[in-house]
């Protein structure tokens, strides 16, 4: 049962899906009808309560899901398919410090605050305030957030590793960027995060991800890949089943990565075939020229 103060959701027989918090001095108005506080109040969850015109409404308590796609949002959408698996990637849970920037307007940081629970805890980095503001007000708004501290800070900084009032000379456990150069900031992640944590990426272009698989490799970065999260929606009719006519494709590029040491050692171990010697030689050349060096000079028989 619903209580005053609380989020719920109102979903009609058109379709129409509501996000209402329920307060004693507002009924709701809608196309079909007022519907008073007091009877939602006094329903249940997983109930219908009518409108004074008769209609009914479905009475639901909202999920993660809903809370992520109902806030206000100033910035591109973060879809709640890639968010999944960011997540499971990233081990977001009990005990973890998880690092994000930025914020954007919080959609995501709802998601890391609510798989963290009270055990764990998010750092969230925003350079620009009007988004810094906005993410705040969206989880104040979602009643989550206890175990986020939001930072108005450009990442450019650093995590604030050895500063009290966010890291205090703790490392974090795994880290989420979602910025237009992620690889201008992969010193500062190798500062604030602990040996063989994970990373994650969100990118929207091909050229943005190959710079940052690049820069990756030059190190200490490992088991970096490169994925998209696709989503097909089936009509759920029997004996009529098939692919929805719409779907939320390509979103995104998501890019993961390890902090990770690598060795020569580690190297003569790999059994390399024609292809992957080849691939070896071109990936020697880049690091060569990275280093400034001369890239026929690398030994590549390896």
């Amino acid at each position: 049962m619903p209580q005053y103060g609380d989020l719920v959701i109102l979903a009609s027989p058109r379709g129409k899906r509501h996000i209402y918090r329920l307060d004693p001095r507002q009924d709701l108005h809608t196309q079909d009808g007022v519907m008073r506080a007091c009877d939602l109040a006094a329903a249940e969850f997983g109930t219908e309560v009518r409108t004074a015109l008769g209609v009914p409404f479905r009475l639901e308590q909202p999920q993660l899901y809903d809370l992520v796609m109902g806030i206000k949002r100033q910035t591109q959408i973060m879809y709640p398919k890639d968010m999944g698996l960011i997540c499971f990637k990233l081990g977001v849970g009990k005990g973890r410090t998880i690092l994000e920037a930025g914020s954007g307007s919080g959609g995501f940081t709802l998601a890391l605050s609510w798989f963290s629970g009270a055990e764990g805890h998010v750092h969230s980095f925003e350079a620009r305030e009007e988004f810094h503001k906005l993410a705040k007000r969206n989880l104040e708004w979602a009643g989550l957030g206890n175990n986020v501290s939001l930072h108005l800070r450009d990442i450019a900084q650093g995590f604030g590793l050895h500063e009290p009032s966010i890291l205090n000379d703790r490392r974090a456990d795994a880290l989420f960027l979602d910025v237009r150069t992620p690889w201008a900031y992969l010193d500062a992640a190798r500062e604030a995060l602990v040996p063989g944590a994970p990373l994650a990426f969100l990118l929207p272009t091909v050229e943005q991800v190959s710079e940052l698989i690049a820069a990756l490799e030059i190190g200490p970065f490992e088991e970096t890949e490169v994925c998209e999260v696709l989503v097909r929606p089936w009509k759920a009719v029997p004996g009529r089943l098939r692919p929805a006519d719409r779907m939320n494709a390509h979103t995104a590029f998501l890019v993961f990565s390890r902090l990770q040491e690598r060795s020569a050692a580690w190297d003569a171990f790999i059994p390399l075939g024609t292809r992957e010697r080849k691939q070896e030689a071109a990936r020697q050349a880049r690091l060569a020229e990275a280093r400034g060096e001369d890239s026929e000079a690398v030994d590549y028989d390896v």
